[in-house]
């Protein structure tokens, strides 16, 4: 990493480790302040700057040691930085945490602007110095409110002074909206003569074919992010001076020194950099789209699969086999009108609609609620719309998933819920705001090879609607025509033969292309071109998902990215964007739903701004915390469904910390006795407080030799369940047990008294466990400790 001062390119070594490394390689280069998402991401306890330079940043840091009076200031998003900082009130401010390091007591002061969940976070940057500095034998405590802290205040106040005048508000830090990212150029650094050249290429928009082999390339996102590809077949000269070029073009740009720059081989993109393409397809595309083909078939033939393997779910799309319950409702006049279960599935393009799905999912109701807007909607139903949404999700106490659906681009369990009899018609139904005449001769265009994937459009009735690749049905005043194109499988003639009676119970005549009755012409108005090329197979982009942190306090929405993203990021106090390219999800914790309004906003917004001119029409989940869909789990590595059933707040942390209530009235009690005036302000000063923390060394040190505090039962109950969790087999119950109802799926506090919560699976009796596990307890207990976690998580012992 670069320090701030000297942002220089990376030297020879770094040169000679990347020819060590061979192959494809990423480099970066990083500026103290200013690191990226991706450097961040390996910190998840958060960066700490120390004073000092290279000599003292190597020396090797020391736990356990007291004699420490630093302050630390707190800052950042997903993502902490603390700063030692100048030990004065001067340095205080409105918005951010301040750690006040007093070796044996750790004060973290609250700023009176600061977020709950910057509070939040600080608290676990302080806690995990602690642990790491100190062994854990620092006492923590928290100052939220001066008035009511006022021991914590009178030990601050006997370190830093007497507190003079008001605390100044803090300076906003630079971040770049998504609207000044979106300004993407791509320039090529090509040689002219004996010099190198860089000249601009191409602006957003842009697509992969642009990048050449024999090449390379400088792409600016906005002055964000500065990257560099390098071709395969690159000269040397050019891949040296590549990143040289990259400096070069931060300063004739103007951009600050502490821009970051990637360099990448090709074959060696990141994530970041593939989505700035409007497509991107890897090496491996074709055996991806077949592994996926197979992956759908099977799922077909077991659907249960989708349950206890979220991440097929996932790539699927798909939460069920869609034979759950669903409720539909037609939105006219600004009210909810139920819509009779024999028209499920017609839809009228000038209307809105509210589809409610209901399954099971481990033996608990889950639901789902779409909300589906015809391409005629006006803003009045829209608005609507989303109004009868919110009235239903506080009907079910907030747990509905709500996915915005936009005519055209139906999810594919949306199409699968009608089962193959989605018809779509251009303003007109029996539940539309106004019952119209059919006209005497219309046209739908029938798409889909089996019932997850089929969705029939009215078209205008006219030849050039017409597509040698599907089916279209013509309906006029006396017959309807199927007709098939010369290019649709014997999978689409059949779906089509299933949806015709759903529109017309009038006589039916089969028309192959190329043999068109002369009344079928006539109907169409005459003859016209239509396309009639074999339809290339669709392009599946080689994208990974990534994940955002949202933030709107100062103004535009920022999306800070979480690189290696696991459920480990998700807090309460979150609102996060999951970005899956098919669909777009938000998040939001439980202490975030003042943010729900906004929440579906900011997604199209990032679809707007988004460099790769994303389709706006792209399928927006809202997911609230604990009512996750597997569609949604499925794209994390691993996720536990009970993770925040036993979660403690920050005050629950800060008051269940041991000795931290007695440790405050000794060291404000040495303080009074000892009319210290600054701590350490001389060495006299500086022994005396080293008294004050022996002395609440001693008191704790006592209470820890007598036993637990009242109160703290359920630490050594904690305790002793992870000890016993170290055990690579545990006993037990043999040939008897409990019965598996009252095992499974049981959160701690609801399982049998006396039954170990780490070791639930235990207590099955042997025949019970043979059934479920499908192997012997002797056989479950001799595989390693991971795959013994990853089984009891499907099965519900987890």
């Amino acid at each position: 990493m670069a320090g701030e001062g000297a942002p220089g390119a990376p030297g020879p070594s770094v040169q000679r480790l990347k020819e060590a490394l061979g192959g494809a390689t990423v480099q970066h280069r990083e500026a103290q302040g200013h690191e990226s998402a991706c450097f961040r991401s390996y910190f998840r306890a958060g960066i700490v700057y120390r004073k000092g330079g290279l000599a003292s940043a190597l020396k090797h840091v020391e736990t356990n040691v007291y004699n420490i009076q630093r302050l630390l200031r707190i800052r950042g998003g997903k993502h902490l930085s603390a700063t030692e900082v100048e030990l004065s009130w001067h340095s205080f401010n409105k918005s951010d945490v301040f750690l006040l390091d007093l070796g044996r007591m750790m004060i973290q002061w609250n700023g009176p602007n600061a977020s709950a969940a910057r509070k939040a976070r600080g608290l676990f940057l302080t806690h995990s110095l602690r642990d790491r500095e100190r062994g854990g034998h620092a006492h923590v405590s928290v100052v939220d409110d001066e008035a009511e802290a006022t021991d914590l205040m009178k030990i601050m106040e006997a370190v830093l002074g007497h507190r003079g005048g008001n605390l100044h508000a803090a300076m906003p830090s630079k971040r770049m909206n998504q609207l000044q990212k979106a300004n993407v150029h791509l320039y090529q650094v090509c040689q002219k003569s004996k010099d190198l050249v860089v000249q601009e290429l191409s602006t957003c928009p842009l697509t992969q074919d642009l990048l050449q082999e024999e090449n390379c390339y400088i792409l600016d996102q906005g002055g964000f992010k500065v990257y560099v590809w390098q071709g395969r077949l690159a000269s040397l000269q050019e891949t040296g001076a590549a990143f040289k070029r990259a400096l070069s073009f931060i300063q004739a740009k103007g951009y600050p020194s502490y821009t970051n720059v990637e360099v990448m081989d090709a074959g060696a993109e990141s994530a970041g950099f593939k989505q700035l393409f409007r497509s991107w397809s890897g090496q491996q595309r074709k055996n991806k789209n077949l592994s996926g083909m197979g992956k759908l078939l099977q799922a077909k033939l077991d659907v249960g699969k989708l349950h206890s393997q979220p991440e097929l779910a996932a790539q699927l799309r798909m939460v069920d086999d869609a034979s759950g319950h669903a409720q539909m409702w037609c939105i006219r006049d600004s009210r909810r009108q139920p819509v009779d279960p024999k028209h499920h599935g017609q839809l009228c393009a000038d209307s809105c609609y509210l589809v409610l799905y209901t399954y099971r999912k481990m033996g608990l109701i889950q639901h789902i609620l779409y909300l589906w807007r015809g391409l005629q909607a006006t803003a009045h139903e829209i608005s609507a719309l989303r109004s009868h949404a919110e009235e239903l999700d506080l009907w079910y106490r907030g747990a509905l998933v709500q996915e915005h659906v936009t005519m055209g681009s139906e999810p594919p369990h949306f199409l699968a819920i009608f089962q193959g009899r989605l018809v779509i018609f251009q303003g007109r139904s029996g539940h539309s705001r106004k019952v119209q005449p059919a006209p005497a001769v219309s046209l739908f265009h029938i798409q889909g090879t089996d019932s997850y994937n089929t969705r029939t459009v009215e078209v205008p009735a006219r030849a050039s609607a017409l597509n040698s690749n599907d089916v279209f049905l013509l309906v006029t005043a006396n017959l309807c025509y199927l007709w098939f194109g010369k290019g649709c499988s014997g999978d689409q003639r059949e779906m089509a033969r299933t949806v015709v009676t759903i529109i017309s119970r009038k006589d039916m005549e089969i028309v192959l292309e190329g043999q068109e009755p002369p009344d079928f012409w006539e109907a169409l108005g005459g003859r016209a071109p239509y396309p009639s090329n074999k339809r290339l197979p669709e392009d599946v982009s080689d994208f990974q998902p990534r994940l955002f942190e949202c933030s709107c306090q100062a103004g535009p929405l920022v999306l800070t990215e979480v690189v290696f993203f696991s459920q480990e990021d998700l807090d309460k106090y979150d609102v996060m964007l999951l970005d899956t390219w098919q669909e777009i999800f938000l998040w939001l914790g439980a202490a975030a739903n003042e943010w729900k309004q906004e929440a579906v906003a900011w997604g199209q917004e990032y679809l707007k701004t988004h460099p790769a001119g994303r389709s706006l029409a792209t399928p927006i989940v809202l997911v609230k915390q604990g009512h996750e869909p597997p569609t949604f789990t499925g794209w994390f590595c691993t996720w536990d469904p009970y993770k925040w059933s036993n979660t403690q707040s920050n005050e629950e942390v800060v008051e269940g910390d041991p000795g931290a209530i007695s440790t405050i009235s000794e060291i404000t009690a040495e303080i009074i006795n000892f009319r210290l005036s600054r701590w350490p302000g001389n060495d006299r000063a500086g022994l005396l407080a080293l008294r004050a923390l022996k002395s609440s060394k001693d008191s704790s040190e006592r209470e820890l030799e007598l036993g637990p505090r009242v109160g703290t039962g359920s630490r050594s109950t904690v305790s002793s369940a992870s000890s016993s969790s170290c055990q690579s087999s545990p006993q037990s119950l043999g040939s008897g047990g409990l019965p598996r109802e009252q095992l499974m799926h049981q959160a701690a506090w609801d399982l049998p008294e006396g039954v170990d919560p780490a070791h639930k699976e235990a207590y099955l009796s042997d025949s019970d466990f043979q059934d479920i596990f499908g192997k012997s307890k002797e056989e479950f207990y001799s595989m390693a400790k991971w795959r013994q976690q990853e089984e009891k998580k499907q099965l519900g012992f987890f």
